[in-house]
C-alpha cells in the first residue's frame, strides 16, 4: 500500500471495499473472542448464558444499521428478501452455509498441520470442538425451545439442526427405548473424499468423542455418550461411525 495513504479516506474504491470486508471479519472474530474469554474467566455455562443475552441485542443493532444503509426491509428482525425466497433456495442456502463452515474448519486444520503436523492439528481441532459443540447445542436448544432437561427425545429433535447435518445428510437414528438412541453416520463427507482418493480413514475418534459428548450433555446434562465405533476403529461398510446416547436409570428424575 502506498505510503501517502494514512487513513481510510485515502483509499481508492476497491481498497475501501476490501477494508470494509476485513472489518466484517474482525467483528466476527471479536464476537468469538469475547465468548472464549468469558468462558475462560467464568466457565462455559456462564459464557453460554451471556451469549444468549448478548447475541439478540447485537444482531438487532447490526441488522438495523445494515438495513438502513443498504435499503432493505426487516420483518420481525429478518431481511424481507430472505423471507421472500423460495423454500428450495433457502434449503440450498442452508447446505451452502454448512459447506462453507466445514471448508473453513478444514482450512484451519490444514494450516496447522502444514507447519506443526497432524497431531498438533488434531489437538487444536479437538479443543475447538469442545467449545463449538456445546455452543451449537445451546443455540439449537434455544431455537427449538427445548426445556433444560430435554431428554433423549430433545436430542433427537436437535441433531438434524447441526451444521454437520446439512452436509452429512445420510445418517440413521435407531431408537432403543425412551432413554437410549443410536446415531449412525452412514456417509461422511470427509471419509468419502478420502476413499475416492484411495486414502485410509481419517482418525477422528478423539474429536468425535468431544463433539458428541459435549453436544449431548448441553441438550441434557444426564445424557451419557458411548462410542460404538469411529475411525481408527473397524466399522462395517454401511457406516463410518456410530454413537449411543442414553440416560442411565440412576440419572432419571
Amino acid at each position: 500500500m502506498e505510503n501517502e495513504i494514512k487513513k481510510p479516506e485515502d483509499l481508492d474504491h476497491k481498497e475501501l471495499v476490501r477494508l470494509i470486508m476485513d472489518m466484517f471479519h474482525r467483528t466476527i472474530i471479536h464476537h468469538g473472542l469475547w465468548f472464549c474469554q468469558v468462558e475462560r474467566e467464568l466457565g462455559l455455562e456462564r459464557a453460554l448464558h451471556y451469549l444468549a443475552e448478548v447475541w439478540p441485542k447485537s444482531y438487532t443493532l447490526q441488522m438495523e444499521r445494515l438495513a438502513a444503509l443498504f435499503g432493505f426491509t426487516l420483518q420481525d428482525g429478518i431481511p424481507k428478501a430472505l423471507l421472500g425466497m423460495p423454500r428450495e433456495s433457502l434449503l440450498q442456502l442452508a447446505q451452502d452455509l454448512g459447506r462453507n463452515w466445514v471448508a473453513g474448519d478444514g482450512i484451519w486444520f490444514q494450516a496447522i498441520e502444514k507447519d506443526y503436523g497432524m497431531w498438533d492439528a488434531k489437538r487444536c481441532n479437538d479443543s475447538c470442538w469442545g467449545r463449538f459443540s456445546p455452543l451449537e447445542a445451546s443455540s439449537i436448544k434455544a431455537f427449538l425451545g427445548l426445556p433444560e432437561k430435554a431428554s433423549i427425545d430433545g436430542l433427537k429433535k436437535a441433531l438434524p439442526f447441526r451444521m454437520y447435518t446439512q452436509i452429512n445428510t445420510d445418517y440413521t437414528l435407531i431408537d432403543e427405548g425412551p432413554d437410549s438412541v443410536v446415531l449412525q453416520i452412514n456417509t461422511c463427507r470427509v471419509h468419502a473424499a478420502r476413499k475416492r482418493k484411495g486414502l485410509e480413514d481419517y482418525v477422528c475418534k478423539s474429536a468425535g468423542i468431544v463433539e458428541y459428548r459435549t453436544f449431548a450433555e448441553t441438550i441434557d446434562s444426564r445424557i451419557k455418550t458411548i462410542c460404538i465405533a469411529c475411525p481408527p476403529d473397524e466399522h462395517p461398510e454401511q457406516w463410518y461411525c456410530a454413537w449411543r446416547f442414553m440416560i442411565p436409570a440412576a440419572a432419571e428424575g
